[in-house]
């Protein structure tokens, strides 16, 4: 056994405020393969073929006020993506909501980020998921703020292209990412709030971990899903714009559609909806929060509060 470090000088600084942030996170309780270990003791295998090799899936999903929002439909399409990649699912969505609900009772948490993960599990290395022997299930819930609190956001259009639909198809909410992280450090070196996306025929997909949406002449349009991920809240915003605008049109955008639009704005689960001030340094319209998206954001607020599963009974 070998007592002394190899190498000794491996303990980087860590900046005071991320180190306090961890700090609480390695307090909360955190639901791993049955269990609830607290997150300075919660671990996986190295031999992980979700670390390995990003095998594997994952959702985010929001509670607010006590009130776990669109369950039932992030779980649908966390178990749609399992059977994309194959993928044996060790709990039923009823238990899985279980599990969600008992993670965030641990935690007292009533507005919170969930994210229920699902790896291949621990295995000998190689590609081949019959190397591995039994999925791993790990539930996280913190609290988190919008990502990008309620001020328009400034994009750039990033030279790293979507992988779908040419290889992973766009419906997979997998644990491959590094495209999209690419895409968002390019973002971070101009100095922009996130980065947009294309296809490989150069049509726009959406931001980094949000669908977008643009009004033009009083019409709201938003990119098909031939590469991007069917959010949840995409979804929602289509069904309040049905409601309240009369229609919502699927098609192809161009970044010239967003560059004249009235309004943009994107949308997801971690940023709710949030306007678009600023593309690649062209202002959008005004460089202000538009009326469409003004009135999107209340219905939305006013949704989340008063809809989905609830946890605490009071």
């Amino acid at each position: 056994m070998i007592d002394e470090p190899i190498v000794p000088d491996m303990n980087w600084p860590i900046t005071p405020p991320l180190a306090e942030s961890l700090k609480d996170m390695f307090d909360l309780w955190v639901f791993l393969d049955g269990r609830m270990v607290k997150g300075a003791d919660a671990s996986v295998s190295v031999w992980d073929h979700g670390l390995l090799y990003g095998d594997g899936i994952y959702e985010g999903i929001r509670v607010y006020g006590g009130r776990i929002f669109k369950l039932e439909a992030h779980l649908a399409r966390l178990f749609d993506s399992a059977r994309a990649i194959q993928l044996a699912m060790p709990l039923t969505p009823e238990q899985f909501a279980g599990a969600i609900i008992a993670t965030l009772r641990a935690n007292n948490l009533k507005d919170a980020h969930i994210r229920p993960v699902v790896t291949r599990g621990p295995g000998k290395p190689g590609l081949d998921p019959r190397r591995t022997i039994r999925s791993s299930v790990m539930i996280l819930a913190s609290a988190a703020p919008p990502t990008f609190g309620d001020k328009p956001v400034r994009l750039l259009t990033a030279a790293i292209r979507r992988k779908a639909p040419l290889s992973i198809d766009g419906r997979i909410k997998s644990l491959n990412y590094l495209d999209n992280i690419m895409a968002k450090l390019q973002s971070n070196a101009f100095g922009a709030d996130d980065a947009l996306m294309l296809d490989p025929s150069g049509f726009v997909v959406e931001a980094t971990a949000s669908n977008i949406f643009l009004v033009k002449n009083g019409k709201l349009m938003t990119p098909a899903l031939t590469a991007a991920l069917p959010g949840i809240t995409r979804q929602v915003v289509m069904e309040l714009s049905v409601k309240r605008f009369g229609a919502v049109f699927e098609q192809s955008v161009s970044l010239s559609d967003l560059y004249t639009a009235d309004e943009v704005f994107i949308a997801g689960t971690a940023s709710e909806i949030v306007a678009v001030g600023e593309i690649d340094g062209r202002i959008i319209a005004d460089g202000k929060t538009g009326l469409i998206t003004a009135d999107l954001q209340k219905d939305y607020k006013e949704l989340v509060r008063t809809s989905g599963n609830l946890v605490f009974d009071s």
